[in-house]
């Protein structure tokens, strides 16, 4: 008789370690507190973003990610768009930072085109002061709201994953878990509850170099005709917020600009991307603040500042928003990528893969599970 599992949490990490797991041939059950996800899984842009990691086993686990992404939705039957992603420039400290992330970049599959191409590439590029973009071909879009919902399928119709929703753990005392009255016992037991996870273990989260982010989006509503905007769209300032760029020798200088001209965009951690789902609609996004307890209420200015740079390398059919909202995910404060840690014999905690869950949870708990990861 093969081992059993319990995962706390079907987020993405949830589902990753479950799927982990049942391919190994454990019998997983899966317990979340809500009746659905409804967490940062499902609020964020859906971006697979390989170029957002460094070179090495960061890139090299993003693209496994993918790899598993891709198994996963075909299998259940949803939308995904492997589009790539479009920097733009607009100043030459810009296009610098492209073209020297592009001439060191090994064997990513990425290019500098120029102003022409770069439209040719999107119609939905903001063509004044245009100067150029790097095209990348390793990402992949997908619409969170459906894919978590789809992996969960999945996962319980094709791996026989057992899930029970709307069920909170209050306590782990192994080999047992419980939920009040109920109690459920395995022989592993997986922690992957975002940013919850301290009602579990409060002192070890209070002990670790832990914070979290809360980040502010918008929806746009479907573009009429059909209209595609192609690769997901990013501005400069997303340059400077993804690790994989600083293999570029002069993004300390373009960061220094930055700080000078957009110093109240960088207050409220504010860089500027969108991509589009398989409806037509675009999300735009994002701001992040670190805390441990924020205000529940969202900040319009920070809307309003994101749509302002938006407009500065984006233009669409429609600009209708129809929907905002925030996320809230834990974040290292250390520059971990995550942590991974075994608080008693039996029982493992996955956290803290920041903004990068859609982009490296599927191949961070592959490898968790099989054995290979090192921290």
């Amino acid at each position: 008789m093969g081992k059993s599992a319990i995962v706390i949490g079907a987020g993405i990490v949830g589902l990753a370690t479950a799927r982990a797991l049942a391919v190994r041939g454990y019998a997983v059950t899966v317990i979340e507190r809500s009746e659905k996800a409804v967490g940062a899984s499902i609020r964020n842009f859906g971006m697979v973003w390989p170029i957002g990691q460094p070179e090495g086993n960061l890139y090299e686990r993003a693209l496994r990610s993918k790899s598993i992404w891709k198994e996963v939705l075909i299998s259940a039957g949803c939308w995904h768009y492997e589009g790539g992603s479009l920097h733009m420039a607009y100043q030459q400290d810009e296009l610098e930072v492209l073209e020297q992330f592009a001439g060191v970049s090994g064997y990513r599959p990425v290019r500098v085109l120029n102003a022409q191409q770069t439209l040719d590439a999107s119609p939905a590029v903001n063509p004044h002061g245009l100067l150029g973009s790097l095209l990348s071909e390793d990402e992949m879009i997908v619409d969170p709201r459906e894919a978590i919902a789809g992996a969960a399928r999945y996962l319980s119709e094709q791996l026989n994953v057992h899930f029970i929703w709307n069920t909170a753990i209050s306590r782990i005392d192994f080999p047992n878990i419980y939920s009040g009255g109920q109690s459920w016992q395995a022989d592993e037991i997986y922690v992957c509850s975002g940013q919850d996870f301290e009602t579990l273990y409060p002192e070890i989260f209070l002990s670790l170099p832990i914070t979290k982010c809360k980040l502010q989006m918008l929806r746009l509503e479907a573009q009429p005709e059909n209209w595609k905007i192609g690769p997901a769209l990013c501005g400069g300032l997303s340059l400077i917020h993804y690790h994989g760029f600083k293999a570029a020798a002069s993004l300390p200088g373009l960061k220094a600009r930055y700080e000078s001209e957009y110093a109240d965009y960088l207050k409220w951690g504010i860089h500027v991307m969108a991509s589009q789902n398989g409806l037509g609609e675009i999300t735009v996004g994002d701001s992040h603040e670190y805390a441990l307890t924020f205000d529940p209420f969202d900040r319009e200015f920070i809307n309003t500042m994101i749509l302002s740079y938006l407009a500065k390398f984006a233009t669409f059919r429609s600009p209708r928003v129809f929907q905002t909202w925030h996320g809230i995910y834990p974040k290292m404060t250390n520059g971990a990528t995550e942590i991974v840690i075994r608080p008693e014999s039996g029982v493992t905690i996955i956290n803290g893969l920041g903004g990068n869950g859609m982009t490296l949870s599927f191949g961070l708990c592959d490898e968790v599970i099989g054995g290979t990861y090192q921290a």
